[in-house]
């Protein structure tokens, strides 16, 4: 018996090791159109390799998976990030959670990663083809099961191929992105992060917590690249150019406001820059003055009138801004969008119109927001296409 799997990625590999782990007798082929297989991998997380998470804050799968969550809730009861954990210090990889939940390799390089994947392939004899481009079913026919491990396609051209096979194909848009804001003076502070902020996008229902961080170009961290996964197609449908609000303080403007009179009542005599709120620091703090009270930041607070307070709360909680663009996170490239769920098997990732074929990865319409979440999805759902293909293994 033969599999083809089209992708040298992480889906690819882990898909072509668990497949001979299940069915050693199984001659497996990786098709990799690129000259470096793995590459993705290699620059993931900064180059260390983000490979799972603990999931221990997790207490919805839609808040870390904004498509694909029902899929996965499915097949993460056959292979969870527990088993990814452990599936990886069996296999030599011996693994770190960061207090962020976060997990990589002790190492920190993601090449131990790689290492491993590629020992694993060597020992297992799993033949790695690179240079090779799919461009059509009827280039893997010899093969007897098929896995299409191809990762996000930044254009819906690239899988056309699977919608003349017969698949709906769900357009992709990019999905992990920072976003840039023409303010040249907001952009000065670049350096600065302000811990548990609060990012949305009025009159939707998007919204997201966590780190942010001012760049020379915008804005990142954490809490952006949350907002840009659960408003990917929201974004792209407005040309990446919609208004943002930030909650510096990530209080509710109630609980703001009260905090100011009682530093007014507390702190008369001092100056109003001299007295930051929240642990705000001094150069955002002085940015925000500015904006809101002009060049009356030397006051003392006892000259700030109750409209002055409102417009300071305001400054706190719904700061206003609106993007310009986007940029890349990092070197990563994720997408929502790929083949659309409905058209597979979703407990074995079975196209529903070509038996045979199976799907894994980023291809399909599954994405999560950063932290590990898009690894999980690629191990989880490529030992469900390897089990299944084990567990099929005469064709009809």
């Amino acid at each position: 018996m033969r599999t083809a799997i089209i992708g040298g990625g992480a889906a690819g590999f882990f898909l072509a090791i668990n497949l001979k782990e299940l069915a050693p007798e199984m001659e497996v082929t990786i098709l990799e159109r690129s000259q470096r297989p793995l590459s993705k991998v290699k620059v993931s997380g900064g180059g260390r390799c983000n490979c799972t998470n603990s999931f221990a804050r997790v207490g919805d799968l839609s808040a870390v998976y904004p498509r694909g969550h029902r899929l996965l809730k499915r097949l993460l009861k056959q292979f969870s990030h527990e088993d990814a954990y452990d599936w990886f210090e069996r296999h030599g990889v011996r693994l770190v959670i960061q207090d962020d939940d976060c997990v990589f390799p002790a190492s920190q390089d993601s090449q131990t990663i790689i290492d491993c994947f590629l020992r694993e392939a060597h020992r297992h004899q799993i033949s790695i083809r690179t240079g090779v481009k799919v461009n059509s079913l009827d280039d893997v026919q010899d093969y007897d099961f098929v896995a299409v491990c191809t990762g996000g396609s930044p254009r819906a051209e690239g899988l056309q191929w699977l919608a003349d096979a017969g698949h709906e194909i769900v357009q992709p848009v990019p999905s992990l992105f920072t976003l840039s804001i023409a303010d040249r003076s907001f952009c000065d502070l670049m350096g600065l992060v302000v811990e548990g902020a609060t990012v949305m996008i009025p009159s939707t229902k998007f919204r997201s917590e966590g780190a942010l961080l001012i760049t020379h170009w915008g804005v990142s961290g954490p809490a952006i690249l949350k907002l840009s996964s659960y408003a990917a197609r929201h974004i792209s449908d407005h040309a990446y150019q919609v208004p943002l609000s930030i909650n510096w303080t990530g209080q509710r403007e109630s609980v703001v406001m009260e905090v100011l009179q009682t530093i007014r009542a507390q702190h008369p005599q001092k100056q109003v820059q001299s007295i930051r709120p929240y642990g705000l620091q001094q150069r955002l703090w002085e940015y925000l003055l500015t904006k809101t009270l002009a060049g009356r930041a030397q006051n003392r607070w006892e000259q700030l009138s109750q409209k002055d307070l409102n417009r300071l709360t305001n400054a706190l909680t719904n700061d206003a801004y609106q993007t310009s663009g986007r940029a890349a996170f990092r070197d990563e490239f994720v997408t929502c969008g790929g083949v659309a769920l409905s058209g597979v098997n979703p407990s074995t990732m079975e196209s529903r119109h070509i038996p045979n074929l199976y799907f894994a990865g980023e291809v399909l319409d599954i994405d999560g927001i950063t932290g590990g979440f898009n690894f999980q999805a690629a191990w989880t759902t490529a030992y469900a296409v390897a089990h299944a293909i084990a567990e099929n293994r005469h064709p009809i």
